[in-house]
């Protein structure tokens, strides 16, 4: 390798951390998402059966949140000092179990402890990948890399939707249980596989991977370091320092705003959908064709915006138009219109979701970064609490739907305004290029 030669000039290296790396990562955040995804399904036999109401079920949905906001900062500090091979394998399988367990809630009370198990269980995992993401990949190719990796939750309503939607259906009744039990149990099968697969085939670091030669490994550890330096001779951080900066404390409120527009819509979509008087497996194949529009945008918009180096308007932008997208559902009197509007509200959400977490690293490093990604998907979990918790509230009090859209419209614009905030405050840092350090001058 010349020693001279740019360091992101080795797209090679890049690419074959990206195809070893990425499709063991989005497997597990398939099984992730497919527990948020399948309890909306399980709704629409479970809370009959059960006696929810939709309050209840919206607010057993949401508090999930609730163990997973106070387990997240140091469940992500965890991760750093065990490494991230065995503490993502650990969450994987304690939270695939918990999932399974779902199946037995028999009133309002176990359904709530359950959930919030469940999310002390899942607690810093995402925030544990987007960590694990910095370690592997310079920011000039995270937008495309989070994109891709972020495609698992739309995939888990395309794909888990309508097998949720069938498992109910027809092993209704099977060994005495309900579809809905059965739906629990199978799905929560992936999340215990993936867990054994994290702890023998995701690699620690460049440094240790197997797949690389040693100079590639030398050569992506270097690549990373050089641009950590560069981004702390502007301003190094400690962990305190970063969970009380203003910036982070920014990220975090736009981060209630993603997660309350993603929960809400992979929580409340398969009634949103329903509503349109769809019969059950209707509904599966029809509340997939959101998530699949929500898929191509995270892909297009995130390659778009690693292509042009601008990232404040690749995020706001997608949320107004998630916003329009969901007045226009709320609004439409045709359930075509409303699918539409579904839509754009929820390609709009997975546009902007890839550059979100371009801001944190960007801005932070090291342990910082783990601790301020940490807080800043804390903080942000709220949103999936609120989310589903309004949505089920508004429903109750109005009989319909049309009000709780209004409410993630109006979440989605206030989101896109708080990106803008923070792109001002960070323009120095967003519009300085990614390093493009050569060996001498790591030597220097």
């Amino acid at each position: 390798m010349d020693l001279r030669t740019p360091m992101a000039d080795r797209p090679d290296v890049i690419a074959k951390a990206a195809w070893r790396i990425l499709p063991i990562l989005m497997l597990c955040y398939f099984a992730a998402f497919l527990d948020r995804v399948n309890i909306g399904f399980a709704a629409l036999t479970m809370n009959q059966d059960l006696g929810f109401s939709a309050a209840q079920f919206g607010f057993g949905a949401g508090i999930f949140f609730l163990g997973y906001v106070l387990c997240e900062l140091p469940s992500n500090l965890m991760l750093v000092r065990f490494g991230a091979r065995r503490w993502i394998a650990r969450i994987l399988i304690t939270w695939g179990l918990l999932s399974a367990a779902t199946a037995f809630v028999w009133n309002p009370s176990s359904f709530y402890i359950v959930r919030v198990l469940l999310g002390a269980a899942e607690a810093g995992f995402f925030p544990g990948i987007i960590f694990y993401l910095t370690l592997w990949f310079p920011r000039v190719y995270r937008a495309r890399m989070f994109a891709t990796f972020n495609i698992a939750v739309p995939l888990s309503s395309v794909i888990g939707a309508p097998v949720s939607a069938l498992i109910i259906e027809h092993m209704n009744g099977g060994l005495g249980l309900a579809g809905w039990q059965w739906m629990f149990l199978i799905e929560a099968m992936p999340a215990v596989i993936m867990g054994f697969v994290v702890l023998f085939a995701l690699p620690d670091s460049p440094a240790t991977a197997s797949f690389l030669t040693r100079e590639e490994g030398n050569w992506l550890s270097a690549r990373l370091e050089a641009e950590r330096e560069v981004q702390e001779s502007s301003q190094r951080f400690t962990v305190l320092q970063a969970i009380m900066d203003p910036r982070v404390l920014l990220m975090c409120a736009i981060a209630v705003g993603l997660v309350m527009g993603t929960t809400g819509v992979a929580i409340w979509m398969p009634q949103f959908v329903k509503a349109f008087g769809l019969s059950t497996v209707q509904t599966g194949f029809v509340a997939a064709i959101p998530s699949a529009f929500m898929a191509l945008a995270m892909i297009v918009v995130g390659r778009h915006a690693d292509r042009t180096g601008e990232r404040v308007w690749h995020a706001a932008g997608p949320f107004l138009a998630s916003a329009v997208g969901f007045v226009i559902a709320a609004l439409a009197n045709d359930p075509l219109i409303g699918l539409i509007g579904l839509t754009i509200g929820a390609a709009g959400i997975g546009g902007a979701s890839p550059n979100i977490w371009i801001f944190p690293t960007t801005l932070l490093t090291g342990a910082a970064a783990a601790a301020g990604i940490a807080l800043i998907n804390s903080v942000g979990s709220t949103g999936g609490f609120f989310g589903p918790s309004i949505i089920g509230w508004v429903r109750d009090a109005t009989g319909g739907f049309s009000g709780a859209l209004f409410v993630l419209a109006g979440a989605m614009a206030a989101t896109a305004v708080a990106i803008l905030v923070l792109g001002h405050s960070m323009r120095d840092l967003m519009q300085r290029p990614a390093a493009q350090t050569t060996a001498q001058e790591l030597k220097a």
